[in-house]
């Protein structure tokens, strides 16, 4: 699956490549992946900073947490996409880092980031770690534990916690 995910990429990439230099010529389409690249630099900067004000904001209680967490994974991704070579991969991260189309890209986030987050909790409320173990022959006394146990994950073996 990453070998055709990558293959697709390649592909796509050098088909934007001569598309563009068929349409604008070739020193104009390596002045446009250059000009991309240094735009995207001087977005990265300045909408990460635009960022963690937002998350300071959102810890003050000024502005949703979502909306701060969305903005920092759209210019999260849109960062590592300005850093892959090539015209779509720049183009998409560009997308991702402008503010006014970060607005429009927010409910995709919002909504990937639900399903994921549903399928995670379905997986650790039914199979959750449990950090005590419960010793159904354990003695009670006035209802205070004399022996207390904890599993180390190492096999089957119990382990004392320090008796009292």
């Amino acid at each position: 699956m990453p070998a055709l995910l990558f293959a697709t990429y390649f592909i796509a990439e050098i088909a934007t490549l001569v598309l563009f230099g068929h349409l604008i010529g070739v020193f104009p389409t390596i002045l446009l992946l250059i000009a991309g690249s240094a735009a995207g630099l001087i977005l990265v900067r300045s909408q990460g900073r635009r960022v963690f004000e937002g998350f300071r904001r959102a810890s003050r209680g000024e502005l949703e947490p979502s909306t701060a967490v969305a903005d920092g994974a759209l210019v999260g991704v849109g960062a590592v996409l300005m850093f892959v070579p090539g015209l779509l991969t720049s183009m998409l991260g560009l997308l991702a880092l402008v503010p006014f189309t970060r607005f429009l890209l927010r409910p995709i986030v919002a909504a990937f980031a639900a399903r994921r987050l549903a399928r995670v909790a379905t997986a650790v409320g039914s199979y959750g770690y449990r950090n005590v173990v419960i010793d159904p022959d354990g003695e009670v006394i006035d209802a205070s534990v004399v022996t207390e146990y904890y599993d180390d994950g190492q096999g089957d073996a119990r382990r004392m916690i320090d008796p009292r």
